[in-house]
């Protein structure tokens, strides 16, 4: 196994517009009531401050998969915030959601636009104090961001060694079992046998829970956000919804399209079902008011080859993220989510028996993507089998966002839980 630092050098890329950068209007506007992090026992000092931090690489060798499968090589980025104690029990690992990355938080350079993801969490006197702390963030597997210079990963769009070619669909089916084992053999490299707390949001909850799981001696405290015990058949036929418009695209070719044209129509039709799947109707609403949108727009009424303006709207940012994401890598997690439930054994209750951690789980009240009702089962197996977990819904308007977008909330929520 071999882990190597890379330092990353840009002025304003990119691929600096992740999810949340999608919505700065909603930050701006429709977040313009949002309690500051000085209300949640965080100082206005600490907020200022955000840190430079490098993107390293891990690479580990005939990786065998959940499925049985083996990848030649596996080579993943990764990155961490704040000091490794001498007896190294000070780990916080943070699992991230389906078109996010190991950039959790801090900034490359002074000079980027916007930093990691839950920076307004993770940091010097932040809920994830890295004054205490030692975070560690990891690129999943089939990361949908492949082409983000500043994302590693391995997946249909890495070569295949046998071959010199683009795996495309060769590359095996990956589970969320998977990106939990890549991350462990990472600690493992570092020396780490103990994790203080996972904590991880959407697909990066499903993550936290499975290590919770699978590894129970490993993890004493495990934050679930926006996430699920398992996916039920309401989002695994959700989750299909995602995956349809690329198998539709004519240039998809059955993933056999990197020497050729990349069916971007269906990348873009999905990433536009994804970005409205995970938001809620209000701030959809104060988009449209935004814009002007009207219901009875002349484009529209004169020409059916011309869309809404919010379509328009919508389209367009999916258009620039789809700049540097690969169709057949979403194709990868969308069955990586389909194929989850937390310990990979077909019967979640039996499953968190095994759990030793403490847990909060965190719905969001709004979510349309991973309803509350998801997490509140959980919960309620977790209590029948006399485990100590916690449960609270988020409050607001950010629907499955609200744990990624809106996280500062909630910051003293999670600070809580860490110190208990």
């Amino acid at each position: 196994m071999e882990m190597k630092e890379i330092s990353l050098k840009f002025n304003r890329p990119s691929w600096l517009k992740p999810c949340f950068l999608l919505l700065l209007c909603c930050i701006q506007s429709a977040c313009a009531n949002t309690q500051s992090l000085s209300e949640n026992g965080v100082s206005s000092g600490d907020i200022e401050s955000v840190s430079l931090v490098q993107k390293k690489s891990f690479t580990t060798k005939n990786f065998q998969t959940f499925g049985g499968k083996n990848i030649e090589n596996v080579t993943v980025g990764w990155e961490s915030y704040g000091s490794l104690n001498a007896k190294k029990d000070n780990v916080i690992l943070i699992t991230h959601f389906f078109t996010g990355n190991s950039h959790a938080a801090g900034k490359y350079n002074n000079s980027d636009s916007a930093a990691g993801y839950w920076d307004a969490i993770i940091g010097p006197g932040k809920a994830i104090d890295t004054n205490r702390f030692y975070v560690i963030s990891v690129d999943s597997l089939a990361n949908l961001g492949v082409h983000n210079p500043n994302v590693i990963t391995t997946g249909p769009a890495s070569i295949n060694p046998k071959t010199g070619q683009p795996y495309g669909l060769d590359f095996p089916v990956v589970t969320i079992r998977d990106f939990v084992n890549v991350q462990k053999q990472l600690l493992m490299s570092l020396g780490i046998s103990k994790l203080y707390a996972v904590v991880g949001p959407s697909m990066g909850s499903m993550q936290a829970l499975d290590w919770a799981v699978a590894y129970p001696n490993w993890v004493e405290r495990m934050v679930s956000v926006i996430g699920s015990g398992q996916a039920d058949a309401w989002t695994s036929a959700k989750l299909e919804h995602w995956a349809t418009p690329i198998k539709l695209d004519k240039n998809w070719q059955q993933g056999n399209y990197y020497s050729s044209q990349a069916p971007v129509d269906g990348l873009v039709a999905s990433l536009m079902l994804i970005t409205q799947d995970a938001l809620y109707p209000d701030f959809f609403n104060q988009v449209g008011k935004e814009i002007n949108f009207s219901a009875l727009e002349s484009a529209a009424l004169d020409d059916i080859r011309q869309s809404p303006s919010i379509v328009n709207w919508l389209r367009a940012r999916a258009l620039t993220r789809a700049e540097s994401m690969d169709a057949n890598h979403l194709l990868y997690l969308v069955r990586a989510c389909q194929l989850y439930v937390a310990g990979h054994q077909g019967d979640l209750n039996n499953a968190l028996k095994k759990v030793q951690a403490k847990t909060l789980l965190l719905p969001a009240q709004t979510d349309l993507l991973l309803m509350p009702y998801n997490l509140q089962s959980t919960q309620q197996m977790l209590l029948d089998n006399g485990k100590d977990s916690q449960l609270s819904i988020l409050p607001g308007t950010l629907g499955h966002l609200e744990g990624v977008v809106g996280i500062s909330k909630h910051a003293s929520l999670i600070q809580s839980f860490l110190n208990k």
